[in-house]
């Protein structure tokens, strides 16, 4: 079976443009400075949508952040109906 090549510079759960500092080639102080994403929590359920192949290889966009944030919690997650 073939693996599909992993861009770093994607977000693995919609495909659009992650802008992860990480990934995007810098210069000068640009490429000092820290990624939008040490600013924001990562909820594990968000982190659990991540396909296995893509875990630890590309980041999740803002968008798909704050979508995951916006979204009302799940009972069966916290335990209340």
């Amino acid at each position: 079976m073939t693996q599909l090549a992993i861009d770093p510079c994607r977000c693995p759960l919609c495909g659009q443009p992650n802008a992860c500092a990480m990934a995007t080639p810098k210069i000068g102080a640009e490429a000092t400075a820290p990624c939008w994403c040490t600013l924001v929590d990562f909820s594990a359920d968000l982190l659990k949508q991540v396909p296995e192949a893509a875990r630890n290889k590309a980041c999740i966009c803002a968008a798909c952040v704050a979508k995951s944030q916006d979204a009302p919690p799940d009972p069966l997650q916290t335990g209340r109906t």
